[in-house]
């Protein structure tokens, strides 16, 4: 038996925030003070840093249980299943449901429950919880579903990743630019065939690196100090991730027992195109070999940053041929790989 993803969605908001719209805003640094060059030279050097072009943001009626219904959707009609035979719904997601000009997050139901009254699933059977994992929590939620299948607890399992990042970023903060919203989908499930999920790796830096993400105060001190924005150590993130996540790759390329020469793509967490350039060079590097120029995927260029949505929706973009110079064909062997808040590393590596 093996086990795989047989259906993915996502869904991409439809409002698109430039760079250039950046142009006008107030940024600061951290201690409050101006800084000292015009936004146009900030958002270049960005641009240079991140690849980030222009990123997607969720209309003001949709929150994130919204946008994960409408990427499980998709993903359910992909794998032509009916949707009572599901036995569990795993959303990962960081903030929950944040309404547009607010600042509270909404939990209560969680959003799995909210997604799963949305599909009108009635059987009580179909367990559905969060995931909270930072930005690897697809990732995670698909190993976890590997393990409740193995385990013989469930057949179907539908793994969500929505956010809506633009709704709890400081505006006055530079790295606010980054996030974006978004949702991706996938049915994971048992199969006959010799594809799907051959090994997988997870860990969690906690020691030094819990806080390298972490909720703080506005870059402009004349703000409410009780409220808080997502924030991050940008440095100690791209040092941590460069050394670690090369090497929780390895680790799980090695338990696989795949050479490195057949591995066709690595889909990465969408977090930094100099970061993630940094990292597929330095695993290359462990195991003595170069690079493909096309081995990674990217779509951080026109989507940004949305967290757990990224990397699902890479697959779905690529899956449905909307991702140029990029196709995975049957029997192409892959790796998941994800970075983030806690902090967290997962890989899977996997044949399509």
């Amino acid at each position: 038996m093996s086990i795989k993803i047989t259906g993915t969605g996502s869904y991409i908001p439809k409002s698109i925030e430039k760079n250039e719209d950046f142009h006008q805003h107030t940024f600061l640094n951290t201690d409050g003070s101006s800084i000292d060059y015009p936004n146009e030279v900030i958002v270049q050097k960005f641009k240079a840093i991140t690849g980030i072009v222009e990123r997607r943001y969720a209309d003001d009626n949709l929150v994130a249980s919204d946008i994960g219904f409408l990427a499980a959707q998709k993903a359910i009609d992909d794998a032509k299943i009916n949707p009572e035979d599901i036995d569990y719904i795993i959303c990962a997601h960081n903030f929950g449901d944040v309404r547009a000009n607010t600042i509270q997050s909404d939990i209560l139901p969680c959003l799995a429950s909210r997604i799963k009254h949305r599909l009108r699933i009635k059987n009580p059977k179909c367990v559905a919880y969060d995931i909270l994992f930072g930005c690897p929590g697809w990732v995670e939620g698909v190993i976890q579903a590997q393990a409740f299948i193995k385990a013989g607890m469930a057949k179907r399992c539908l793994v969500i990743g929505a956010e809506t990042l633009s709704r709890v970023v400081d505006k006055h903060d530079r790295d606010s630019m980054i996030y974006s919203d978004g949702a991706g989908a996938s049915i994971v499930e048992a199969s006959d065939d010799n594809s799907g999920i051959l090994a997988h790796e997870s860990a969690s830096f906690t020691y030094d690196e819990a806080y390298y993400l972490f909720f703080g105060n506005s870059n402009n001190k004349d703000l409410c100090p009780d409220t808080r924005y997502i924030k991050m150590h940008g440095r100690k993130i791209y040092e941590f991730a460069l050394t670690n996540v090369a090497q929780a790759m390895k680790f799980c390329l090695d338990k696989s027992g795949i050479d490195i020469s057949e591995v066709k793509k690595v889909l990465i967490h969408q977090a930094n195109e100099k970061m993630d350039e940094a990292i597929i060079k330095r695993f290359y590097r462990l195991f003595k070999a170069q690079a493909p120029d096309d081995i990674m995927p990217m779509s951080i260029h026109k989507l940004g940053n949305s967290s757990v949505a990224t990397v699902p929706t890479l697959f779905d973009l690529i899956r449905n041929n909307q991702l140029k110079d990029h196709q995975i064909n049957k029997g192409d062997v892959i790796i998941f790989a994800s970075v983030g808040a806690g902090m967290h590393i997962n890989a899977i590596v996997y044949r399509y």
